[in-house]
C-alpha cells in the first residue's frame, strides 16, 4: 500500500477554544491527523496544565492533549480578544468551544455571527447536558455523565455502591464522538459548501457507547445490575488470580472459546449440558464455571497458564498497568507508545495516534507547548504586530 508523507487533514485549521478534555481532546485527536490546531487558552492557562501529575512543574495530561496544537493566549471575556478570536475563525474550518450554553452568544461570538464571517465553518459546541432542555444552564463534567448515563449504576460489585471510573471516561467517548461527527460535517460542507454547529451533550455518547439498556427496559422492563468482573451475557468471563499472585483477565464471548477453556481445565463435562449452549445460560451457572476455571488457574504461574490458553486458541490477557505496557512486545509491534524529544522534559513517552491508516498516517509532531508559546507567530500573522501586541498583554488580554 502506498503511503504518503503528507497528513490527511492538511490544510484544516481548527481554532481549539475549549478547556479540560473533551473539546480540546477532540480537536487532538484531528491534529494528530495533521489539523494545523490552534489552541487559544485564557491568560491563566488551560486548567489542563495543571492537571494531574506533574513534572517540574509541567503537567503529562497537558503534554498528551496539548500535542500537536499551537498555542495562544487570549481572554475572550474581552472585546479586543473577542474580535482576535472573529480574525482566527474567519479562515478556519473548525472552532472548538465548551463553555456554558449562552457564553459564546453573550461575546458576540455565537454561530449566526461567526457564519457571516465565514459560511463554511464547522463550530464543535461540547457541553455537560446539550443546548436545549432544562439543565441546560447546569456546569457539566464528565463524573455526571457517567452517573447520569447509567455507567456508574450497572459498575461494581453486586453488594457494592455504583461505581465511578479513575479517569475522564465520559470526556474520553465525547471526544472520539465529537471528532468523528466533525468529520461528517466537514463532508457534508463539500455538498452543501455550507458549515453547521455539531453540539455534544457528554452524557449522550456514553450512554450510546453501553449498548441496548434503553431497548432492553422499554421492551423487558430490565434494569441491568452491577455484577463486579462478571458479565450478565455469558461466563466464565472474570479475572483470576496466578499462584505467582498476577491477574489475568478470561473471555468467552464465543462459545467455541468457552469449550475449548473448559477442556483445558479440565471440566469437558460441562460443555454437555444443555444451559452450557448459549451465554445467557452459562452466566447463569457462573458460580460452577468460575470455580472450575478459577481453581486451574490459581494452582499455575500466570506464564504457564497465558501459554496453555495460547496453546488452547482460548482469549487470556493479563492485567496490566503502566510499566506492563511499555515492556510489552505487541504494544511495541503496534507502535502504541511513542517517545517525543520534548523542550522542556526530554524523551517524553505517550500514547500514539490511535488509529492506523496504511495510506495517510497519522504523526505526533510535538507535545503541549509552554503557555503563549505560539504568540507573536499567531497574531503576527493577522497582522498585529509588536506594538499592538505589547499593549494587549499591558492589558492582560494576552499573556
Amino acid at each position: 500500500m502506498h503511503r504518503t508523507t503528507q497528513l490527511p487533514l492538511d490544510g484544516i485549521r481548527v481554532v481549539d477554544a475549549a478547556t479540560l478534555f473533551a473539546g480540546p481532546g477532540a480537536a487532538t485527536l484531528m491534529g494528530d491527523f495533521g489539523a494545523d490546531v490552534i489552541k487559544i487558552e485564557h491568560p491563566a492557562g488551560d486548567p489542563a496544565r495543571h492537571h494531574g501529575v506533574q513534572v517540574h512543574g509541567e503537567s503529562l495530561w497537558w503534554k498528551v492533549v496539548g500535542r500537536n496544537k499551537r498555542t495562544v493566549t487570549l481572554d475572550l471575556s474581552r472585546p479586543e480578544g473577542q474580535e482576535i478570536c472573529r480574525e482566527l475563525v474567519r479562515d478556519a474550518d473548525v472552532l472548538v468551544e465548551n463553555f456554558r450554553p449562552g457564553t459564546f452568544e453573550r461575546w458576540g461570538l455565537g454561530y449566526q455571527k461567526l457564519a457571516e464571517i465565514n459560511p463554511g465553518l464547522v463550530m464543535l459546541r461540547v457541553s455537560g447536558f446539550g443546548r436545549v432542555g432544562p439543565m441546560r444552564h447546569r456546569a457539566g463534567f464528565g463524573t455526571l455523565a457517567e452517573a447520569m448515563s447509567g455507567f456508574a449504576h450497572c459498575t461494581g460489585a453486586p453488594d457494592g455502591p455504583p461505581t465511578l471510573p479513575p479517569f475522564g471516561l465520559a470526556d474520553g467517548i465525547a471526544a472520539v464522538m465529537s471528532a468523528y461527527a466533525t468529520m461528517v460535517a466537514l463532508h457534508a460542507r463539500g455538498t452543501t459548501g455550507r458549515g453547521q454547529v455539531v453540539d455534544t451533550a457528554l452524557i449522550e455518547p456514553i450512554l450510546h457507547l453501553l449498548g441496548p439498556q434503553i431497548s432492553a427496559y422499554q421492551q423487558l422492563g430490565y434494569v441491568q445490575r452491577r455484577s463486579g468482573n462478571r458479565s450478565v451475557n455469558n461466563a466464565p468471563r472474570n479475572i483470576y488470580r496466578c499462584r505467582d499472585g498476577r491477574w489475568l483477565a478470561v473471555s468467552t464471548s464465543a462459545h467455541s472459546i468457552a469449550e475449548r477453556v473448559m477442556r483445558l481445565v479440565g471440566s469437558p463435562h460441562l460443555i454437555e449440558e444443555p444451559w452450557f449452549t448459549s451465554g445467557s445460560g452459562r452466566a447463569e451457572h457462573v458460580e460452577e464455571l468460575d470455580a472450575v476455571v478459577g481453581d486451574w488457574i490459581a494452582a499455575r504461574d500466570a506464564d504457564e497458564v497465558v501459554a496453555a490458553f495460547e496453546k488452547a486458541d482460548a482469549a487470556v490477557a493479563p492485567i496490566y498497568n503502566a510499566a506492563d505496557i511499555l515492556a510489552d512486545p505487541q504494544f511495541a509491534a503496534l507502535g502504541t507508545v511513542l517517545h517525543i524529544d520534548d523542550p522542556e522534559l526530554g524523551d517524553l513517552a505517550m500514547q500514539n495516534v490511535p488509529a492506523h491508516l496504511s495510506g495517510t498516517p497519522g504523526r505526533v509532531r510535538w507535545a503541549g507547548r509552554p503557555l503563549g508559546a505560539d504568540n507573536d507567530e499567531v497574531l503576527g500573522k493577522l497582522g498585529i504586530g509588536p506594538k499592538q501586541r505589547a499593549e494587549l498583554r499591558g492589558k492582560g488580554v494576552i499573556r
